[in-house]
């Protein structure tokens, strides 16, 4: 039969759930800290605690995509999302059980090495369901499951940190991967895929062999996720700790700044479908997130209160570029290798987010939160002459133009 395309959305929203649940395990440690923080933790531990979930996904990432390259999408969700109920129902008892903090970063740890295969199936979903003249803004749309997810968090964790107690906060990403197993075991459908001919044979090949267009992006996305990882990490902190905001008011800022960075992916999705070019945006987006972090931390430095208002500006530029290179490097890859370069860049994203939370806790420690966010600024200005042009060689087989039709049972 036919997919329909209110079914085409709804695999959509369902593998979006996935993400979020990913999202929700690598980055809830940062809603805790200033509840930790604020209880005597130094900001250098705090930056290893924030680091345990991130580790996690940075060693299995590509293993999991090596796996939905060989079984598929909706077995490997299933696995991944029910070894995260179990690792965040741990980390959740840990916390319950006043265990010593590196027990609750030990299961948070197995808890987002678990979620990992969210972010690559996920991406593999859209394009797989997607003709290419809407895939880009599908895909923005997919990748507002982080900044989502992130909003969720601030919005609740926070608060329920700071009212409850951390094990209250925590239950928060364990209700999130929750709902993502019923939701993902119900409704995903896994694409199809060209098994036998010509069409099976190229798009088996491996894609790095190409040209240098896959190793180009993984480099400038490397190098753009650390602006947003400074956000993510310390955004929230430096409101409460460094501004003297109030939990709750810090979280709705936060949690507002999100859904701004939402429809910023949705636009500049839907821009590259207008174009035609995944990649030409992101060289803008690499000058205006330097130029947004510059004045963050300038403004930041002096106490102006205008630093706020280019936090959420900062917010929404940094996360941009996250859907069109996820778009650029699933339609390069392929339907036999992007499950592994989606691991890769998801590999390299994480690696920089895992280095960046202590390093910038040491420099925040050494100088202050203005001098930490505008050496962030840097990253983006180094990513800009790297950004590939997206024109394919002509060996380079096309993705289908038109979603595939839904196979017969």
């Amino acid at each position: 039969m036919e997919m329909s395309a209110a079914r085409r959305w709804w695999i959509l929203v369902v593998s979006m759930t996935a993400a979020i649940t990913t999202t929700a395990a690598v980055n809830c440690t940062a809603f805790l800290l200033p509840q930790l923080i604020q209880g005597g933790l130094s900001p250098q531990r705090a930056g290893l605690f924030a680091a345990a979930a991130p580790a996690g996904l940075l060693l299995t990432t590509i293993l999991w995509g090596v796996m939905i390259d060989r079984y598929g999408e909706r077995r490997v969700l299933l696995i991944s999302m029910a070894g995260a109920v179990v690792g965040l129902a741990a980390a959740v008892a840990a916390f319950a059980a006043h265990a010593p903090l590196y027990v609750a970063a030990v299961a948070l740890f197995g808890a987002s090495a678990m979620a990992a295969s969210g972010n690559g199936a996920s991406g593999r979903i859209v394009v797989g369901w997607f003709p290419a003249s809407s895939r880009g803004t599908a895909m923005g749309i997919r990748q507002t499951s982080q900044p989502l997810g992130i909003a969720l968090l601030s919005l609740t964790m926070p608060l329920l940190a700071s009212r409850a107690g951390l094990t209250a906060a925590m239950l928060v990403p364990l209700a999130v991967a929750v709902v993502s197993v019923v939701l993902v075991w119900a409704f995903i459908v896994d694409p199809p895929r060209p098994e036998t001919g010509p069409a099976a044979a190229d798009a088996r090949s491996n894609p790095y062999r190409e040209d240098s267009f896959l190793v180009r992006i993984h480099a400038v996305s490397l190098l753009l996720v650390l602006p947003q990882g400074a956000i993510w990490t310390w955004g929230i902190t430096w409101l409460i700790v460094g501004l003297h905001w109030a939990p709750a008011t810090a979280g709705l800022l936060i949690s507002a700044s999100q859904l701004l960075g939402a429809g910023g992916r949705i636009a500049a999705g839907a821009w590259s479908d207008r174009l035609g070019s995944r990649t030409a945006p992101i060289t803008w987006i690499a000058l205006a997130a330097a130029a947004s972090m510059a004045g963050l931390g300038a403004l930041a430095a002096i106490g102006s209160p205008l630093a706020v208002v280019v936090l959420l500006i900062a917010s929404v530029v940094t996360v941009a570029d996250n859907g069109l290179a996820f778009t650029a490097i699933a339609e390069r890859a392929g339907p036999f290798y992007s499950g592994r370069a989606l691991g890769i860049q998801n590999t390299g994203q994480f690696a920089a987010t895992t280095a960046a939370g202590p390093i910038l806790g040491a420099l925040i420690h050494a100088t202050s939160f203005g001098a930490a966010f505008a050496i962030v600024a840097l990253a983006p200005l180094l990513a800009y002459p790297l950004v590939p042009s997206d024109a394919k060689p002509a060996d380079v087989p096309e993705l289908p133009a038109e979603a595939p039709s839904l196979p017969q049972k």
